[in-house]
């Protein structure tokens, strides 16, 4: 541990963590995963997808004229304490504990490939949005509504109406509304499916 770094904190205490933390980069490289296994079954023919195709035909546009590489997005939200967020946060992770695998790994596999076609304006191409979008829909159908509804309430509590309004004052504000409609009727099918 260089002296500056322990010369902030107690240095008995800081080569203790640095100890502890060589033992477990040697665990992680005893432990290395040699095969990530088969790729997830991705449903077909349902009517999340069916409407994951109408959500995603709707606010490609809006999506298409956001800013995704202004450092808005790494702004803390105005006015939320670290603490308040990691209560929102909390809902998010027993949310997500609660999904059903195959799914998730099927979203998650989803983001990779959309990752994949970001172009030089950070967005995605029109297929892997729609497909981040079916799959974000399975998952949270493969939840009870009340895990959602905890999220839900849990985010809606910490955002003040400035920031929805700073957002669509970034964009065409007629494109964020077809994308809002779009998303709202997309809820009702997932809701509708949900267990």
């Amino acid at each position: 541990v260089p002296e500056y770094m322990k010369s902030l904190v107690n240095g008995a205490d800081a080569e203790k963590a640095y100890a502890g933390f060589l033992e477990f980069k040697d665990v992680v490289k005893q432990n290395q995963v040699v095969s990530v296994g088969p790729a997830a079954i991705v449903p077909s023919g349902d009517k999340i997808g069916a409407d994951a195709k109408k959500l995603s035909d709707a606010s490609y546009p809006f999506l298409k004229e956001v800013d995704w590489l202004s450092d808005i997005y790494i702004k803390p939200l105005p006015g939320v304490t670290p603490q308040q967020a990691l209560k929102a946060v909390d809902k998010t992770l027993v949310m997500g504990a609660a999904m059903d695998g195959n799914l998730l790994k099927a979203a998650a596999e989803a983001h990779h490939k959309a990752i994949g076609s970001i172009d030089g304006k950070g967005v995605t191409s029109a297929a892997d949005y729609e497909a981040v979008n079916a799959a974000i829909g399975r998952i949270v159908a493969s939840v009870p509504t009340s895990k959602t509804m905890d999220v839900y309430n849990a985010w809606a509590g910490l955002l003040s109406g400035a920031v929805p309004n700073k957002m669509i004052s970034m964009v065409n504000p007629l494109d964020a509304n077809a994308a809002a409609k779009a998303f709202y009727e997309f809820k009702d099918v997932v809701r509708a499916s949900q267990r």
